[in-house]
């Protein structure tokens, strides 16, 4: 990898344009694994994840598919700049003292993550509540005895939402399920970056030649699915601690030991891995595009036409 020099504007350029592009066309199977996750034993509305979306559509519309996507939209820009440019940043100083060793490697992909929770959390937390209404809408219509009476029929809008947690809990309201996002996300940048970077350098032309854009893509698309799929069970947990409206017979949760102890007893070890397949589904394009975008150099491109300073 080219770490002689950086341009974090263009990297971060480059961050948030791959995921509007990236979130955009994987967004609907991200809505299937949502609903899948948060579905507890005797509560079963959706069966696999197409069900899901064929449901979805027949009681939402096309574009229930699509709940939730202005909020993602809205932040994931500044979360896949803040990741991707801050690996990168992180790689490139930590290569200063010598060769980029594979424990540099998830050093910097640890910090990618860390960096990138502080906008993950409330992103993930309102998104989900947005997701997740049309499910427990759809169970009031086919499985009344399952919604608790007086749940909010209406489903609300993402500002209503922001305001219901900051009124209520603060802004801790907003970070609900923190240290779940931290335990998910830091492992998935630890394994993701050093295993892109090391596949991608299989595909290199010569020494220092890059890596075909095809090559870049693949090696996003297997380092992503991989990485989704280890962190599944602990996406499962943050899922479900950040979920607020639940049925009648759901479980609640008070943190991190208590759900896992919970669907344990209740579900068995097999639900940690709901929604794997969605995930992997999503992951998988959303950073083969990243890395494309990154191979293109839009950030770089973009930038070239910006008056340049004189020193």
């Amino acid at each position: 990898m080219a770490d002689k020099q950086i341009s974090l504007p263009a990297k971060l350029i480059n961050g948030g344009i791959a995921g509007l592009i990236g979130v955009t066309c994987v967004f609907p199977i991200d809505l299937a694994k949502t609903r899948l996750q948060n579905q507890q034993n005797g509560m079963r509305l959706y069966t696999s994840m197409s069900d899901c979306l064929i449901k979805t559509i027949r009681s939402e519309g096309y574009f229930g598919m699509y709940r939730g996507a202005a909020v993602n939209l809205t932040l994931v820009t500044p979360e896949k700049a803040i990741k991707l440019a801050a690996n990168d940043f992180f790689r490139h100083h930590l290569s200063k003292d010598g060769k980029l060793t594979l424990f540099k490697e998830m050093l910097a992909g640890c910090g990618a993550g860390t960096c990138q929770v502080i906008v993950t959390t409330p992103m993930e937390m309102l998104k989900i509540q947005l997701q997740d209404a049309g499910r427990i809408a759809a169970q009031r219509k086919l499985m009344p005895e399952t919604v608790a009476a007086g749940t909010v029929e209406k489903s609300p809008t993402a500002m209503q939402l922001t305001r219901q947690l900051l009124n209520e809990k603060g802004i801790a309201g907003l970070y609900k399920g923190l240290s779940a996002t931290l335990l998910r996300d830091v492992p998935f940048s630890i394994i993701y970056f050093p295993l892109f970077a090391n596949l991608n350098q299989l595909g290199k032309r010569g020494a220092e030649g890059p890596a075909p854009f095809y090559v870049s893509f693949l090696a996003g698309c297997a380092a992503g699915s991989t990485a989704a799929v280890a962190v599944n069970p602990v996406d499962v947990i943050k899922t479900r601690l950040q979920s607020l409206t639940r049925g009648s017979t759901e479980d609640t949760y008070t943190g991190v030991g208590d759900c896992i102890s919970k669907i344990m007893r209740n579900e068995g070890p097999t639900a940690f891995l709901k929604g794997a397949y969605c995930r992997a589904l999503v992951i998988a394009p959303l950073f083969g595009i990243a890395q494309v975008i990154y191979f293109l150099g839009v950030g770089e491109y973009i930038l070239s036409f910006l008056p340049k300073k004189d020193k």
